[in-house]
């Protein structure tokens, strides 16, 4: 009898993956589009449109921690549906929203529902694949964040000017309930459980890991997860990732119509240029990681210096952008830093799988709240600035700045190897 060929069932679920992170993203940034429509309509400053957008941030700290705890112990199965459901349910309610404190409430509530979101990928990469493909599969995720901006531009922004911002909210909000339906269908959170995965992929799913000294057996606690000195480098160092994030998904539309006077369908297919060099790139970090990690085995290797190299070129782009005028330039320098910028997420995120793995929800749910720290602080500390200075020359230069701290973080503290050997001695 010929021997059973090996399924694939676990890029299926990485698939699903990238489908729900292209939703989120189009769901949490679909309000940048609309900032000249609420500004006349509701005459929001630019420092109260910060507000509104920050509001998401707060929120999101609430319940990412959580979410992450939620996910370790409840599972992505169900956690995750529920909290696509729910945070749907808040985009379509925007677009029924009235007056400031309506949308503060809603941003603050989409922000507690995706929670839970980056946690679950974390958690479901960690069951589904094995060590060495584990960048790969998250870069195939995590691509769907520049993609949405690819994707979602130039259909936002079509639905805002051709059927106003109301229709585009309500419209948004219906694919995230679809995905729900499927998701809970087709996954279980361990794979021997799913009838889908035939022992080959299984055994191959199993595969121990290359890095000397993974742990064999859950011996993540807190304060594991809160002291480890990789881990603490490695949230430093996605909290400027998270700033970047959040100022280029709800500012950059504005900077096209405010700095180069753009209308917004054309502002939707400019935006198109920069996140597409960002996906590539994102996908381009997640296969070197890997391959570096399956050449060597070194976590210092495969994800440190993936992660500073690329931003500290970030920063470097950022500057440019923070001195050109012209368009053509501006298009060029954005792409390279928001290229730069996007590529190490997949290696931020293994890194958590890395050292923890047994808690490794709960360990980017900490991480992730860095993200939402960034989220709190980079849409109001921007309007401010735009107010205060009537461009976006010292937004741009701030965002390289804290780039910057954060690639002099990680070559002097990010060494998951060595860090987490010296921890693990402790325990």
């Amino acid at each position: 009898m010929a021997k059973k060929s090996q399924t694939n069932f676990r890029w299926f679920v990485t698939s699903l993956i990238f489908i729900i992170t292209l939703i989120n993203f189009i769901d949490r940034s679909a309000i940048s589009f609309v900032i000249n429509p609420l500004k006349e309509e509701f005459h929001f400053t630019d420092t109260q449109f910060g507000m509104i957008l920050s509001a998401f941030g707060l929120g999101y700290i609430l319940l990412t921690v959580v979410g992450g705890w939620l996910v370790d112990n409840w599972g992505a199965r169900l956690v995750w549906p529920l909290a696509a459901i729910g945070w749907s349910v808040c985009v379509g309610l925007l677009g029924i929203a009235s007056g400031f404190w309506g949308f503060i409430g809603l941003r603050f509530l989409l922000g507690v529902t995706e929670g839970p979101h980056f946690p679950a990928i974390t958690r479901s990469i960690s069951n589904w694949l094995s060590p060495s493909e584990r960048a790969r599969a998250l870069s195939l995720g995590l691509v769907a964040i520049p993609l949405s901006s690819v994707i979602g531009a130039p259909i936002t922004s079509y639905l805002v000017a051709d059927y106003g911002w109301r229709v585009m909210f309500f419209i948004i909000s219906i694919a995230g309930i679809l995905w729900a339906g499927v998701w809970y269908f087709f996954f279980r959170d361990n794979p021997e459980d799913s009838r889908y995965v035939n022992a080959e992929e299984r055994k191959l799913i199993a595969t121990p890991s290359l890095m000397k000294g993974e742990q064999k057996k859950s011996l993540v606690d807190w304060r594991f997860i809160l002291t480890h000195p990789a881990l603490i480098a490695n949230n430093i160092a996605y909290f400027a990732f998270g700033y970047m994030l959040f100022f280029a998904t709800l500012w950059l539309p504005g900077y096209f119509l405010s700095q180069h006077n753009l209308d917004l369908k054309s502002v939707g297919w400019y935006l198109t240029i920069p996140w597409l060099v960002g996906a590539i790139f994102l996908k381009v970090g997640g296969v070197i990681s890997d391959y570096l990690y399956k050449k060597t085995g070194s976590g210092r290797l495969s994800r440190s210096h993936i992660i500073w190299v690329s931003q500290f070129l970030a920063a470097f782009f950022f500057v440019c952008l923070s001195f050109t005028d012209t368009l053509g330039l501006s298009i060029i320098f954005l792409s390279l830093a928001l290229g730069f910028g996007l590529m190490p997420q997949p290696a931020f995120f293994s890194v958590n799988i890395d050292v923890a793995k047994e808690r490794s929800g709960t360990a980017q749910g900490i991480t992730s709240s860095c993200l939402s720290l960034a989220g709190v602080i980079a849409p109001i500390l921007t309007g401010w600035l735009i107010d205060l200075t009537g461009n976006y020359q010292g937004a741009f230069l701030l965002l390289a700045g804290l780039t910057g701290i954060s690639v002099v973080t990680v070559i002097l503290f990010h060494h998951p190897d060595r860090e987490f050997k010296l921890v693990r001695s402790l325990n």
